[in-house]
């Protein structure tokens, strides 16, 4: 299945665009989408951590990713 990612803050850069579309596996995972993003954009690896959302909220690398779901890359944030 294809699904859409979006990007936010570095991501946008090391992606070089403010989305991509990626095509994953039916049964795929947060993991698997990590594992596959890292693969073909080994600059996320350099960031210290990053989360990823789906549907508007943080989830955990055992979740499953649903073809309509919104997928978002977050990098780590600083402020004070």
């Amino acid at each position: 299945m294809r699904v859409d990612i979006l990007a936010f803050g570095v991501a946008k850069d090391i992606f070089g665009q403010p989305s991509i579309s990626m095509e994953i596996t039916n049964d795929a995972t947060v993991y698997n989408l990590k594992y596959l993003l890292e693969n073909q954009y080994p600059r996320l690896k350099q960031l210290s951590s990053y989360m990823i959302a789906v549907n508007n909220e943080y989830v955990l690398p055992g979740d499953t990713i649903h073809e309509r779901d919104e997928i978002a890359i977050i990098p780590p944030v600083s402020g004070g």
